[in-house]
């Protein structure tokens, strides 16, 4: 049988490393693995559709589905997804106690559109009532000056959304004052060097994110696979090919956590912290599927929507490969 040869760029994550390492294959493909940074992947995809099986960003998806421009079909193998109250950091000095301190602050964001933020301004909206259009935000490189949006980005009414100089970076201009806070995925490099004036909002963040699980049921995803069009037209099976393989390879990592024979992650309590959140989010926490993540996906559809970043509600059906949604069993 003739097998046929793909590119595959996906973090190297460890749900992710069983197709890379050849443990798992995708059915009736030679795959060239591409393991590379969320980052890169998005920048190469949106703008060049260099892949033809990637990680990509789910707001920029989002986005580009609405649009019309999309150059790739979902599935709902969701290989990032994280709390993201981590990920909003402050200035020691600019009166931000709560969340409601935020109104009226500068702040700083990679990209308006990225996954990660969107999701943070939901958290702030729905959670705690301060609304995108009540601050000021700053777009630009956050450790290296000269980043855009990977993908145009209209005026949105009634915001403040401007780029920084191509000379200035947001870790930069938090240090300088220029900035209030930073709404980011990446921690700042500040905050790893411990420089004294930059702290996180929320201090205690798995109280917070904790909580919030138990509020709302939501775990936050970040980033889908995506399959070429153009490929997926040729080959209509690949879709169903490519979400096995991905669920395998992730309940061979879910099945390393609970390991204790010998541990397969560099952290000493790696089987209880396992059981642990079990305990809260169920067995499955990390789950893959559209019905499995309806009210993820339902959240994040709307944020985008509210948000500006699209100018309609997309349905669930919109994103998915069809041949997905339920997986024959035997």
């Amino acid at each position: 049988m003739v097998e046929v040869p793909i590119t595959l760029a996906c973090g190297n994550y460890d749900r992710a490393r069983p197709i890379m390492d050849g443990r798992v294959r995708i059915e009736g493909c030679a795959v060239t693995c591409l393991p590379l940074y969320p980052e890169e992947i998005f920048f190469r995809a949106f703008r060049y559709h260099e892949f033809d099986v990637c990680e990509l960003s789910l707001s920029s998806y989002i986005r580009t589905v609405a649009n019309g421009t999309c150059a790739y079909t979902g599935v709902p193998a969701f290989v990032s997804r994280i709390f993201r109250h981590s990920g909003i950091y402050i200035r020691r000095d600019a009166g931000v106690r709560e969340p409601a301190d935020l109104r009226g602050k500068r702040i700083g964001l990679p990209e308006y559109q990225i996954t990660a933020v969107v999701w943070m301004r939901g958290l702030m909206q729905h959670e705690y009532g301060v609304k995108p259009t009540e601050i000021h935000w700053r777009s630009g490189g956050q450790e290296e000056p000269g980043r855009d949006e990977r993908t145009p980005l209209a005026p949105i009414p009634g915001l403040d959304l401007k780029p920084i100089r191509p000379d200035q970076t947001l870790v930069g201009m938090l240090r300088e004052g220029e900035l209030d806070a930073l709404f980011t995925a990446r921690a700042p490099s500040s905050f790893l060097a411990g420089e004294p004036h930059i702290a996180r909002l929320f201090p205690d963040t798995r109280a917070a994110e904790l909580a919030y699980y138990k509020k709302t049921g939501l775990f936050p995803i970040m980033h889908l696979i995506g399959i070429r069009n153009t490929l997926l037209e040729k080959y209509p099976w690949l879709a169903t090919s490519v979400y096995k393989a991905f669920c395998e390879a992730k309940a061979l990592a879910m099945t390393d956590l609970c390991d204790v024979n010998a541990l397969m992650v560099t952290l000493p309590f790696l089987e209880a912290e396992t059981r642990e959140t079990m305990a809260v989010m169920g067995n499955d926490f990390w789950r893959y599927g559209v019905h499995e993540n309806a009210k993820e996906i339902e959240a994040l559809t709307t944020y985008a929507h509210e948000q500006g970043l699209v100018d309609r509600k997309l349905s669930i059906d919109e994103l998915f490969a069809p041949s997905v949604y339920e997986i024959s069993r035997v």
